[in-house]
């Protein structure tokens, strides 16, 4: 997505830049408008509820965008699309599933989590394959290395899992142990799919929170994308 792109007839994408701190708070913006009501209002092209919704909402999106993806600018890509979503169909926000804010940072985080991918997915296709031999040797220490690093983290994630609550710890442990997709999971468990898409989110953010003092910066960079 270029930062150009339009989000529809007569109305240009939010800015594909990091909301500056200077810019109007939550507090500070049409503190008696809704969110759920500028929203609606989106349903009517009105192109001043996506401004005012991107005032409240661009710097926690943007956050966790950067949290997920590292890459400042793969970050604004992530939180331009995600509002590009919401003005194209602001009807998938139901508001009987949650507040706003917590389906725009699900949809930031899944976003988020495809465009790690899809990056890494590039990288691969684009390793150079006439590398000299001794580099090739060079990495095999490293590489096994991290692997062992990978069990010794994978020990306390499950750890961590325990101190999750059950519904949490049951949705995560489905998708990411049992190879479950969120629709699967959700069929399982009984719920909406929008609740297992919350429980996940809240229970991956919770995790982070358990496993930071532990494995520190280096250890939460090699969950990558899959916690």
């Amino acid at each position: 997505m270029t930062p150009s792109r339009a989000a529809g007839p007569g109305v240009t994408a939010p800015p594909r830049s990091r909301p500056d701190a200077d810019a109007p708070g939550p507090a500070r913006v049409d503190a008696d408008v809704t969110d759920a009501d500028l929203v609606a209002r989106l349903a009517a092209r009105d192109t001043g509820a996506l401004d005012l919704l991107y005032a409240r909402h661009g710097r926690a999106a943007f956050s966790l965008a950067r949290r997920i993806c590292v890459d400042e600018g793969l970050a604004e890509d992530v939180v331009q699309e995600v509002f590009l979503v919401l003005w194209r169909d602001p009807e998938r926000f139901d508001r009987t599933r949650g507040s706003v804010i917590s389906w725009l940072l699900t949809l930031v985080h899944h976003k988020a989590v495809d465009a790690v991918r899809r990056e890494a997915t590039r990288r691969r296709h684009h390793v150079p394959t006439d590398e000299p031999e001794a580099d090739l040797g060079s990495s095999a220490v490293p590489s096994a290395d991290r692997a062992a690093l990978g069990s010794v983290i994978a020990e306390h994630v499950r750890a961590a899992l325990r101190h999750l609550p059950s519904e949490q710890r049951q949705a995560l442990g489905l998708a990411y142990y049992g190879g479950y997709t969120q629709r699967e999971v959700a069929s399982i468990t009984g719920v909406p799919i929008g609740t297992v898409k919350s429980r996940m989110f809240t229970g991956v953010a919770k995790l982070r929170v358990l496993l930071a003092p532990v494995l520190g910066t280096s250890g939460l960079e090699l969950l990558g994308d899959t916690w």
